[in-house]
């Protein structure tokens, strides 16, 4: 998701649904109480997670 990457692209990479990426990334955002993916790819940056 951090590296700009569509849903369906992550899906493909990881073999698994569009549906699940999309489950995942909302049950993340949920849990650090964020709701964007623009703030999920910045909480990843500011946590080190990429670069």
């Amino acid at each position: 998701m951090a590296r700009g990457l569509s849903s369906k692209a992550i899906s493909n990479e990881l073999n698994i649904s569009v549906r699940t990426v999309e489950t995942h990334r909302q049950n993340i955002k949920t849990k650090l109480h964020l709701n964007t993916t623009a703030e999920l790819t910045k909480y990843a940056y500011d946590q080190k997670l990429i670069q």
